[in-house]
């Protein structure tokens, strides 16, 4: 896959990461965010550029936050 249709992936899971309603659609999101942060870090090795390291940080971001939902809510 080349580096510009991974970014337009990444931007594209981006844009619809709130589209994810059930607990299969949040796991295989949580799994997809993994794969492209893992893909745009082996083309931010070579490249160095700021805006993909941008990118991954939001990625992530977005990953942390579907699995803090799938792991719910601790009661005391």
């Amino acid at each position: 896959m080349s580096t510009l249709e991974l970014v337009q992936e990444a931007l594209e899971f981006e844009k619809n990461h709130k589209s994810f309603r059930t607990r299969n659609e949040k796991i295989l999101a949580s799994r997809k965010a993994k794969d492209l942060v893992l893909s745009l870090n082996d083309v931010y090795k070579s490249t160095k550029d700021n805006s993909l390291m941008d990118l991954m940080k939001r990625l992530t971001l977005i990953k942390r936050k579907i699995e803090k939902r799938l792991k719910g809510r601790l009661t005391a």
